[in-house]
């Protein structure tokens, strides 16, 4: 086999254990042990599929810090949602962020995401479709969530737990792969909650890039009070 043989045949395994990450219907156990044995190679697989998400959605935090927040960017806490090996964290920090927390379903990944030093504090075994009761209601000023709004995943709904540990005019910044964005009630689940006064769309830039063979929608959420107030307070 020559080298671009070798090239194209390590390209169509690293799409086909992505595809098979989306067909693990947001089961826990199942995407737990699928991460356990893809976290060692899991950065080079998305490298090859030219995997963009991080870089823009650290961008994104950055131009919301500079235009909205007056703290400088090494004050602003930040929640990484779903951080994987650290590929945010690792452009957030380079941007000049500096209080930079992560969270993910699987323990291995967020090892990686450790071994990168961006981060002052990961936790694994955080299943984001349950209540994040390790975390203080309005604990950061920005919240990222990048790569986990995509099939197989986590549900539309896991948005509103994102909101609460948001600080009232705060912002989520979250990708939505086109494919979810399209199949799931994620568009109707931003209109309730915008409906019942939880967050405002500040931004959405449609199908931006996002890996090779799909685009993404990038969203950029304010939070208002109401985030922070009880369930019943909201109806």
């Amino acid at each position: 086999m020559n080298t671009l043989d070798q090239r194209t045949a390590l390209e169509q395994a690293a799409r086909k254990r992505i595809k098979d990450s989306h067909a693990l219907d947001g089961d826990v156990d199942r995407l737990a042990r699928f991460y356990r044995e893809w976290a060692s190679s899991y950065e080079l697989d998305v490298g090859r599929d030219e995997y963009c998400g991080p870089a823009i959605v650290a961008e994104l935090a950055g131009t919301v810090q500079t235009a909205y927040l007056a703290n400088k960017r090494a004050a602003i806490a930040i929640l990484d949602a779903g951080c994987g090996t650290g590929l945010v964290g690792v452009e957030l920090e380079r941007l000049g962020f500096r209080l930079i927390d992560g969270i993910d379903l699987s323990e291995e990944m967020a090892e990686q995401a450790r071994k990168t030093r961006a981060y002052r504090h990961v936790r694994g075994d955080v299943d984001l479709n349950g209540p994040l009761s390790g975390y203080s209601t309005a604990s950061y000023d920005i919240t990222v969530c990048c790569g986990v709004f995509t099939l197989g995943h986590i549900r539309p709904d896991a948005l509103r737990e994102l909101a609460r540990v948001t600080r009232p005019n705060g912002f989520i910044i979250a990708s939505t792969r086109k494919s979810y964005a399209e199949t799931t009630s994620f568009g109707d689940e931003v209109r309730r909650l915008q409906d019942t006064g939880v967050l405002v769309t500040a931004q959405c830039l449609n199908d931006g890039k996002y890996i090779a063979e799909e685009g993404a929608h990038y969203w950029v959420f304010q939070v208002t009070d109401k985030a922070n107030a009880p369930m019943k307070e909201q109806q």
